[in-house]
């Protein structure tokens, strides 16, 4: 059976690890531990706990549990002193006060959620992502790069503080995988973060994993303002340390109504300028046609496009499996 691992978080993880979930695949997520908004934010700095959110998410796409655990993972609270906060992150942060080590944690959630796979902090310790920009401005805390929106400067330089030791778990994964999925998702507040963490950057480099990197459908406002899809590339390989061996890349339409919502944040789809003979590029439509819509109690900026489940899981085992 083929060892497939995801690295990141976020939504776009959640999307990776739903597809591929239904497939004879030995399946792994690492996920990033740097998360400081939200919810998780705020459980974070309240009750001293490592961030929830990204775990919460990959737990729930692997899960196999009754459909009412799920809901129940996924549920955020509209009212009351719990207003904004998520069941699943409240119930991770809960569990983390009565466990012995967080790997218990991470193993009494799997249980109850009877999750399809293996779901892994990249880390152990608590850290915050800090970033550089061209002009000088250095903003830190993962929460406050996620809502950095009106900054126009690149960034030129991405750091964890402090610096932290890899979960061995995470290296261990990494040089057994067959392949590694990178992406989609906010590539310096859920992709890079996984990157820095000390010891992955070499696992990667070392491992015979070939790499597949999904491309982003959108830009990102204030992190990858004005970017094509070589300045993706180029940011990834920076902190990868290594070029990708396939590229999936969307050229389906996004409707009308969605792309306008983008463009009034100053977000522009991603243009395909990629010419390197050496990756294999695979183009497609995968774009969810219906979006996604946000709860009354997510009061956080989110995005409203996602690729489609089943039209990337047909790439993807393409790949995988052929």
């Amino acid at each position: 059976m083929k060892k497939i691992t995801v690295l990141g978080g976020g939504t776009g993880t959640f999307v990776v690890l739903s597809c591929l979930k239904k497939y004879p695949l030995d399946l792994g997520v690492i996920v990033t531990m740097m998360d400081s908004g939200g919810s998780t934010g705020r459980l974070r700095d309240q009750l001293g706990v490592l961030p929830p959110g990204d775990l919460r998410q990959c737990l729930v796409a692997l899960s196999e549990a009754p459909i009412l655990w799920r809901k129940l993972f996924l549920y955020r609270f509209e009212s009351g002193d719990l207003a904004g906060h998520n069941f699943g992150n409240v119930f991770l942060s809960a569990l983390e006060k009565v466990s012995k080590n967080y790997q218990e944690v991470i193993e009494s959630a799997s249980f109850v959620l009877k999750i399809k796979g293996q779901v892994i902090p990249v880390t152990f310790n608590k850290t915050n992502m800090c970033v550089k920009y061209k002009n000088g401005n250095v903003v830190k805390g993962e929460g406050n790069i996620d809502k950095n929106y009106q900054e126009k400067s690149k960034i030129v330089r991405a750091t964890l503080e402090p610096q932290v030791e890899a979960n061995p778990q995470a290296l261990k994964r990494i040089f057994n995988s067959d392949y590694i999925i990178i992406g989609p998702g906010d590539i310096y507040t859920s992709i890079i973060p996984v990157l820095l963490v000390r010891g992955i950057k070499k696992a990667l480099q070392e491992s015979k994993a070939k790499i597949i990197y999904i491309l982003n459908l959108m830009t990102k406002s204030g992190q990858t303002t004005g970017y094509k899809a070589s300045d993706h590339l180029q940011d990834i390989v920076t902190y990868l340390g290594r070029t990708p061996n396939y590229i999936v890349a969307n050229n389906g339409k996004i409707p009308v109504n969605i792309l306008k919502w983008y463009l009034q944040h100053e977000e522009n789809v991603v243009e395909n300028d990629l010419t390197d003979k050496k990756i294999k590029i695979i183009i497609g439509d995968f774009i969810e046609k219906n979006g996604f819509t946000k709860t009354k109690s997510d009061v956080l900026f989110r995005s409203i496009l996602r690729h489609d489940q089943k039209k990337l899981a047909e790439a993807l085992v393409k790949i995988i499996l052929c």
